[in-house]
């Protein structure tokens, strides 16, 4: 059992009253690990049929399941973007916004991506979903995420709230603020929660709770909803904290709230409270403003999805530098660090075309020239290795497993050249 601190334990005490003990017990067994499968690839239904794992149903969320003690972020599923490795509790906040397709979504503080990807899930690749992530260095594995789970109407951007509230006010249909927290919830996942925890620290992430707040409630519409959400049980940063916040600001009405202690669910813990605005006025913004391709660019680009993409036709076109995008309809104005937006679709290099990644893994393979491999091809390629293969087929070609894309390779003579990113490379 890990040593928790003393101040903790006498603060639960207090909550919990004779619940305590079964509280405390829970820290002598295993985190739970689970994972969420990405149903813009494939549906859970199919995804129990070649599952690596023994799945059991997270009550939550139909697409969670936990899967015991095995390494889930090191297969060529989690590679392909099937599923996303996600504490079970956490899965609990994203579900209350009822997100749509066709809406105006924003998650606050995104990185690594969690919450935000499960929100895209719903969205069916309509409407507009802004991930941001404050810290530059978060929001590249946030990219990073999204890129590898195929969502194809985000922006990933990198920007304060009080910035976004002032560029978005009164924009957005639903907003997720998940908190950092003191992050009492995390005890047995991550040791330096544990050390980092104390009284003091949890009243800081309270104060930095009220200011993310502050910002959250102007972003919304009237009618728009707002779901806060930490992975702490204090009540400074849950209950008291959206006490505050209505009192504050009157024209929110709290809907639902909910508390996950780690002795009453199969999770770590989670905090969450859905609340609606109910007054305001709606915002506008300027439309993204699009870089078209040149005529060269747009000729070499047919070309290729002639020859690769079975002539798939590629709509929001928008070109920055020698990169060539394909950006959502609904995207808004971005005057912020965008890390995404979109689908990068290709870099033009001297006439010549190289497919990027996030297209590989944003695509059907049905819709694309492909080589499938086995499992030990298959983990040769995620290592940056080449490969053999026996077709008559050239040039680029997606590498495919159990049908599902992993990246790009270039056939020449009977050999796959290798096109991962390294950055990518297992």
């Amino acid at each position: 059992m890990i040593e928790l601190p003393a101040e903790f334990k006498r603060r639960m005490r207090l909550r919990l009253g004779e619940d305590y003990a079964r509280f405390i017990s829970s820290y002598e067994r295993n985190a739970y690990k689970a994972i969420r499968v990405n149903t813009l690839k494939i549906s859970s239904e199919k995804f129990k049929k070649i599952s690596p794992f023994t799945l059991s149903l997270v009550e939550w969320e139909p697409a969670g399941f936990y899967v015991g003690e095995e390494k889930a972020g090191k297969t060529v599923f989690h590679a392909a973007g099937l599923y996303y490795v996600q504490e079970p509790s956490a899965m609990s906040a994203a579900p209350l916004l009822q997100v749509k397709p066709g809406e105006r979504v924003l998650d606050l503080c995104s990185a690594p991506g969690g919450k935000g990807t499960q929100l895209a899930q719903n969205m069916r690749g309509e409407g507009i979903i802004v991930l941001n992530e404050i810290n530059f260095q978060r929001a590249k594995i946030l990219s990073q995420n999204v890129e590898r789970l195929g969502i194809k109407n985000a922006a990933v951007i990198s920007e304060s709230p009080e910035r976004l509230a002032e560029h978005f006010a009164g924009y957005f249909d639903k907003v997720l603020v998940d908190a950092p927290c003191s992050g009492e919830g995390m005890f047995l996942k991550e040791e330096n929660a544990l050390k980092e925890w104390s009284a003091e620290n949890v009243l800081s992430c309270a104060n930095r709770q009220a200011l993310l707040l502050d910002s959250a409630q102007k972003l919304l519409k009237p009618n728009g909803l707002l779901v806060y959400s930490t992975c702490t049980f204090a009540e400074e940063e849950d209950e008291r904290q959206v006490e505050n916040f209505l009192k504050k600001y009157p024209y929110f009405k709290l809907l639902r709230q909910n508390k996950l202690y780690p002795h009453q669910c199969a999770g770590e813990g989670h905090f969450v409270a859905l609340m609606q605005k109910t007054d305001g006025e709606e915002g506008t913004v300027p439309s993204f403003c699009a870089m078209p391709p040149s005529k060269n660019v747009l000729s070499d680009f047919g070309g290729f999805c002639r020859e690769t993409l079975n002539g798939i036709q590629f709509s929001g076109l928008h070109t920055a530098g020698n990169i060539l995008y394909s950006v959502m309809p609904e995207c808004p104005l971005l005057p912020f660090k965008t890390l995404r937006v979109g689908v990068r679709l290709c870099e033009i290099k001297q006439n010549r075309v190289e497919p990027c990644h996030a297209l590989a893994m944003s695509i059907d393979s049905d819709r694309v020239k492909t080589v499938d491999v086995d499992e030990k091809t298959a983990v040769a390629y995620l290592g940056g290795n080449t490969f053999s293969y026996s077709s008559h087929l050239s040039g680029w070609a997606v590498v495919t497993y159990c049908g599902y894309p992993l990246g790009w390779c270039k056939l020449v003579n009977g050999v796959a050249k290798n096109h991962l990113p390294k950055g990518l490379r297992i």
